[in-house]
């Protein structure tokens, strides 16, 4: 079994409140990027916090963003990135890239939930939603391994949460998480942004949940 990758402490330009280390996780290697990270505390240092990681799934780049929340406290971004499968290599290679990867990102943060986008298949792209499952599958495997129960949403419910539309743009989702979050600028790729999008929506239904709760 292939080591998994350490990380590399280098300054580049951060989305969040100051500089901090960035990095993509590609296929066993880390490979500097755009990446945007908070000097949150490790899960288990915070008592009464817990972490949701939100994931994108796609064959050729994956996003994940990591937030931690707290009752009485709005979410705090720890960290987001994408996961790159190797583009020339074949489906199995491809998907234990994001199985590595994927594994890799829940043995650091420890999350308390993954957040998926349910599957669904457009008419014109049936195919589409056939190579999503690929990935899907094996990151459900690496949160199941983990120990991390996976819940799933609809793209137009996310949206809807988010912007109010279920029918939000790309570029509107992005404003919603730099709104949301505080950073100093729409995050990028939108991979990054629909993964925290993801993220952000279980958090808010979460927390409507321990309202509900709490009431009766």
């Amino acid at each position: 079994m292939s080591k998994l990758p350490k990380r590399v402490n280098e300054k580049n330009e951060a989305l969040a409140t100051e500089k901090r280390p960035l990095l993509a996780r590609q296929s066993g290697m880390v490979k500097l990027m755009k990446r945007f990270s908070s000097q949150a505390p490790r899960a288990g240092e915070s008592p009464g916090k817990q972490r949701i990681l939100g994931v994108d799934p796609g064959l050729r780049v994956t996003g994940y963003g990591v937030i931690e929340i707290a009752e009485g406290t709005s979410p705090v971004l720890c960290e987001a990135g994408v996961i790159r499968a190797p583009a020339h290599k074949d489906l199995p290679a491809r998907v234990g890239a994001i199985f590595d990867g994927m594994r890799e990102v829940l043995e650091s943060f420890h999350p308390a939930a993954v957040a998926l986008e349910e599957v669904f298949s457009h008419y014109q792209r049936p195919r589409t939603a056939i190579l999503m499952g690929h990935a899907r599958g094996v990151i459900c495997l690496a949160a199941k391994q983990a120990g991390v129960p996976v819940v799933a949403y609809a793209p137009t419910q996310v949206k809807r949460l988010l912007t109010g539309s279920g029918r939000a743009s790309k570029a509107q989702i992005q404003r919603a998480i730099q709104r949301e979050l505080s950073l100093v600028e729409p995050p990028e790729p939108p991979d990054v942004a629909d993964a925290l999008a993801l993220a952000l929506c279980h958090a808010y239904l979460l927390r409507k949940q321990q309202f509900i709760a709490a009431a009766q």
